[in-house]
């Protein structure tokens, strides 16, 4: 018969249950749908998991591949032995032009002269600049920055700086700073890892829980007929 034609009350668990009607006419339990607050947190979590791998491959081609490619070390120091500002002025990023300060050191290991940049990136956009200012700027402003800095450096002449070379890729020139460092890119990648371990454990915490509703469910669906019997000798 049925579940409710047997005149017994129906057990709490039971009445929890979803029945629907099987294809032989009869009624079967229906396996228990997670709620919608944990298909909403399992979305979340495959959702970060997945602009994690974005982050990292954005990261990667920006941060962590221009680290490996740089063999800039420091080997000995650079003097300072010249520092102009040329007449004509050079190309910002393709949006304006600026005013080009060049600037000439001795290596002390080597002893041969090398221009000095300011990072990778002015090395790259002006192969005869020490800096790259904000390309936006008005041309006055760009040229007081400029004699800014070039008063600057020029007060350190005959002084020994800290220079990085790369004598294999870049001879003739030097670095007074490493944009790309292994500090720099371990930062980089730190976010992403963060997010792709919290999406990843925001999903094993919910099917964790699926998992344990079900065994608790299963439990108290047991009546005492269904409990083994210990008799006493």
């Amino acid at each position: 018969g049925t579940p409710w034609s047997s005149g017994k009350p129906l057990s709490r668990p039971v009445q929890e249950q979803m029945w629907k009607v099987a294809d032989d006419g009869g009624l079967k339990a229906q396996i228990p749908v997670s709620s919608a607050g944990e298909d909403r947190a399992v979305l979340l979590g495959f959702t970060m998991m997945a602009f994690s791998v974005l982050m990292f491959f954005v990261v990667g081609i920006t941060t962590v591949k221009p680290y490996l490619n740089s063999n800039w070390v420091e080997r000995g120091g650079c003097v300072l032995v010249q520092v102009e500002l040329l007449q004509d002025w050079v190309e910002c990023r393709g949006v304006s032009i600026m005013p080009c300060l060049r600037v000439t050191v001795n290596h002390s290991a080597s002893g041969r002269a090398s221009l000095l940049h300011h990072h990778e990136d002015a090395l790259i956009l002006a192969p005869q600049c020490f800096y790259i200012p904000k390309c936006k700027m008005e041309a006055a402003a760009l040229q007081a920055e400029a004699l800014v800095v070039k008063d600057n450096l020029g007060e350190q002449l005959g002084q020994s700086l800290a220079c990085l070379t790369d004598p294999a890729k870049h001879r003739g020139h030097a670095l007074l700073h490493r944009k790309y460092s292994l500090r720099r890119a371990l930062l980089a990648l730190l976010w992403p890892s963060l997010m792709l371990g919290g999406g990843a454990l925001l999903v094993v915490l919910v099917k964790l829980t699926q998992q344990l509703g079900l065994v608790h469910r299963d439990l108290g669906r047991r009546g005492p007929e269904d409990r083994p019997l210990h008799v006493q000798t």
